[in-house]
């Protein structure tokens, strides 16, 4: 059977610009007036507007007459990737497992794009704070999954989220192209990242890819950790702490990958 791939003739510009809307809402987006949703999703006022009404009348989102936010029926769009897709399922158990035994919290996640999106994670205790659940999105640069997922990805969306430059959120670690491009190629040397504070002061943690039969990464999974005021390690040491559990747990992923195939 020939998969139909969407062309200007045969794509609904409408069900794209209606999720290019659900789309912009995020973490640090919560709650948006119409000419912020507008100017995020680069539609005029009134496209957004019709949007957002439209989407209001479905239950996706709500209004208090000049703020509009999501509903939890978004949820449900998730929810019926989850039900389907093998992979978080296969994930569940064994970061649940994971996380007993290093005693931290335990996450996987994909890429979209620039970012990583989490499909599935079992915390130990609030260690950020911005929440993290299934479906939270982060730059991928910033993130030690998302590394991991550039580093073993195809080099063409490598470079083209590389092209797209980055920030450094805290302002420690790698702050330039040039330095992340190097960091990339170490951890396709080593087989893991570390970012350390990277992405929110206090917070550190080390991902690791998972492959699948045919050795293509297809997600990432790391342990986060906060940082000790004492600072009796540092954020290598700490992974090294971490990093046989990580892999193994990588690894029954991939073993169970290979026999669901």
């Amino acid at each position: 059977m020939v998969s139909e791939q969407a062309t200007p003739s045969t794509s609904v510009q409408s069900l794209a610009r209606g999720l290019a809307v659900i789309s912009c809402f995020d973490a640090e987006h919560v709650s948006m007036t119409l000419s912020e949703v507008a100017a995020r999703t680069e539609l005029s006022r009134a496209t957004a507007r019709r949007f957002l009404l439209t989407l209001q009348e479905l239950g996706y989102v709500r209004s208090n007459g000049k703020h509009f936010e999501l509903t939890s029926k978004v949820l449900q769009l998730g929810y019926a990737y989850l039900s389907s897709a093998t992979l978080p399922q296969l994930m569940e158990p064994v970061l649940e497992d994971l996380s007993a035994k290093v005693h931290e919290s335990a996450s996987a996640s994909v890429l979209d794009g620039n970012e990583i999106v989490y499909v599935a994670r079992v915390h130990t205790r609030s260690i950020m704070r911005v929440g993290i659940s299934v479906g939270t999105r982060f730059p991928a640069v910033n993130t030690s999954m998302g590394r991991v997922l550039l580093a073993f990805g195809s080099e063409e969306l490598r470079e083209e989220v590389l092209a797209g430059g980055f920030e450094s959120r805290t302002g420690l670690g790698i702050k330039t192209v040039a330095a992340l491009r190097k960091e990339l190629e170490k951890i396709r040397t080593q087989g893991y990242a570390v970012v350390d504070q990277e992405l929110e002061i206090g917070l550190r943690s080390v991902a690791v890819p998972i492959f699948n039969a045919d050795n293509d990464v297809v997600a990432a999974m790391n342990v986060s950790m906060s940082v000790h005021p004492a600072g009796e390690q540092d954020a290598h040491e700490a992974a090294q702490a971490v990093l046989p559990q990580l892999l193994q747990a990588a690894d029954q992923v991939r073993q169970a990958l290979i026999s669901t195939r």
